[in-house]
């Protein structure tokens, strides 16, 4: 499956105003973006991410996205094919706009929106965002490098290059069969037990028009004088359940009123007990003070006494009101907690009324039954010849379902076996060890392309291990920046390498954002070019640089400025 973009074309996107912004993705091997921070030239990472999965490239929230100046109409749109298929892809916000279109006819959204982006990843991209991270864009603030990723991480990258996900679809259909399979034998089963019940009841019945009739018939009333006996018993333990619902009801009918009542209690106490607190501090200030603090005034003894023995006795009344209010506290709180033991015994009753209402239905049904049977038992005519016939019906239909049981546990055995390979350890496992190699190979071939001479190593769990040429052991994590660029640079062209050999994921896209900014030396930098010009030449590499001393490097130049509140290409 070869993915060869075209055209990308969008507005009021991040900075971008209402004029289309488009860029050919086709048209020159190397190009170079650079522009001021700010200018929009990582707006293209953003505008392809939302167009082919709905989110943005960066780490910033999908509503943010849309011009802050404009606030609606942002658009995007990629055209590619795909084999001999033209694509067109069409998305936007305010209003939200999804279209898939094939060879110029819209793709039916009958679907969800979420089942259209998974036909749109499954069925025409065959690459999930994740790939797209590490086969089509690398170095951006927000991307996480491979080696950063952890093992399931590196799973799924490696198990989507290798075109791994039929494995897990099958295994998905697998589970769904393996259910289905189960359900098939217990169906099954059921069927068996219940044609064997069947052949024991016309036996039954056989044998039991053979003997005397009435005996029967009599034994038969019996069983359902006792079942409708039972059942006047447990109508009549209901209503007296039901009278003793009614007056328990009746003696918890005021237990709203009740919780009300001792919320206001708590709520007259606690005002008690405060204004308790002030009178106290009012009786401790003249009692611990001659003069007023505030204007130093002496404070007439009198006046002093009578307001301590005022307050005194409000203190006394308030306490004595608390009191009185503890106790009638208490004695709520008593009525509540029975109330509740009411209220579990009420419980308890419904369920004694619902046990015994199953019961009577019970009786009744059995009832209904053994009628049914005295009907049948009257009848005065000979079927013993069709209760013969019926029975070496029975037999053969349950020799059918016996030979359908046997073939269902073969399928049972048949799908565990299926299901040991499908798991992680299985057929995925025996793939990914035979291009583990090669992707090794592979890697430390760029490597050495880069001036980077170490051995580098994945194994089969996709764990790394990394030697000097002194043999020392190192991982990923003990590299400079630019020694780690220079990996990640690496497992990329080794993932679009193996992409193209597996035929699962091949483009002519790889986009680059301030690779060349930060870490990169001048040698690594020209050592990635020349690389570039050698291994993909029918790729087209796009750069995102703050560095515009490399402009003569590439085939072409694309400049972004900022005029006014938006990005434009100068």
């Amino acid at each position: 499956m070869s993915l060869y973009f075209k055209t990308i074309r969008y507005k009021n996107i991040l900075s971008t105003g209402n004029a289309f912004t488009e860029i050919s993705l086709n048209r020159n091997p190397s190009t170079i973006i650079i522009g001021d921070n700010g200018a929009g030239k990582s707006t293209i990472l953003d505008a392809i991410a939302f167009v082919l999965y709905g989110k943005p490239f960066r780490k910033i929230n999908k509503p943010q996205l849309i011009n802050s100046i404009n606030q609606r109409d942002l658009l995007v749109e990629i055209e590619f094919t795909n084999g001999s298929s033209e694509f067109l892809i069409r998305r936007g916000i305010k209003p939200a706009i999804f279209e898939i279109i094939q060879n110029g006819q819209l793709i039916n959204q009958t679907a969800a929106i979420k089942d259209y982006q998974g036909y749109l990843e499954k069925t025409i991209l065959k690459m999930n965002f994740k790939s797209f991270t590490q086969i089509i864009v690398l170095g951006s603030a927000t991307f996480v490098p491979f080696m950063q990723l952890p093992a399931a991480g590196r799973r799924e990258v490696i198990e989507d290059l290798l075109d791994l996900q039929i494995f897990s679809i099958m295994n998905t259909i697998l589970k769904d069969k393996i259910s289905q399979n189960k359900i098939d034998l217990k169906d099954i089963e059921y069927q068996i037990e219940l044609v064997e019940q069947k052949l024991q009841l016309i036996q039954k019945h056989k044998i039991e028009l053979l003997t005397n009739q009435n005996e029967l018939i009599a034994s038969k009333k019996d069983q359902i004088s006792q079942y409708r006996t039972k059942i006047q018993n447990d109508e009549y333990a209901i209503t007296n359940l039901k009278i003793k619902l009614n007056t328990m009801l009746n003696s918890i009918s005021n237990n709203n009123q009740l919780k009300e009542k001792l919320n206001k209690y708590n709520d007259l106490k606690n005002k008690l007990e405060t204004k308790k607190k002030t009178l106290l501090k009012t009786v401790d200030f003249f009692h611990e003070y001659d003069n007023c603090p505030t204007c130093q005034q002496q404070i007439d003894d009198f006046f002093k006494t009578s307001i301590i023995e005022k307050k005194t006795v409000q203190k006394n009344e308030i306490e004595s009101g608390i009191i009185e209010l503890n106790s009638k506290l208490v004695e709520l709180e008593e009525i509540i907690e029975y109330q509740s033991t009411v209220l579990m015994n009420i419980n308890e009753y419904n369920m004694s009324i619902k046990d015994l209402e199953n019961n009577i239905q019970y009786s009744q049904m059995f009832i209904s039954q053994i009628e049914n049977e005295i009907a049948d038992m009257e009848k005065k005519v000979d079927i013993m010849q069709d209760k013969e016939d019926e029975i070496k019906k029975l037999i053969k239909t349950n020799e059918i379902n016996r030979k359908s049981r046997v073939e269902l546990e073969e399928q049972t055995k048949l799908f565990r076996s299926a299901a040991e390979m499908l798991k992680d350890g299985g057929i995925k496992a025996q793939i990914i060890k035979q291009y583990v190699p090669i992707i090794n190979k592979l890697v430390n071939h760029y490597l050495q392309q880069f001036g980077f001479f170490v051995q580098f190593e994945l194994d089969e769990t996709f764990n790394e291990k990394i030697k000097s040429r002194f043999r020392d052991e190192f991982s990923y994590d003990s590299f400079s920046e630019g020694e780690k660029k220079r990996i990640d640079l690496s497992l990329m062209l080794t993932w679009r390498a193996v992409a193209k050999l597996r035929n699962s994921v091949s483009t002519n896209l790889l986009i680059m954002d301030e690779v060349f900014d930060s870490s990169m030396d001048t040698e690594g930098v020209e050592n990635l070019l020349a690389l570039f010009q050698s291994v993909t030449k029918d790729d087209n590499l796009f750069v995102i640089s703050h560095n515009n001393n490399m402009a003569d490097k590439f085939f072409k130049t694309i400049q972004f400025e900022k005029q006014g509140n938006f990005s434009r290409i100068i």
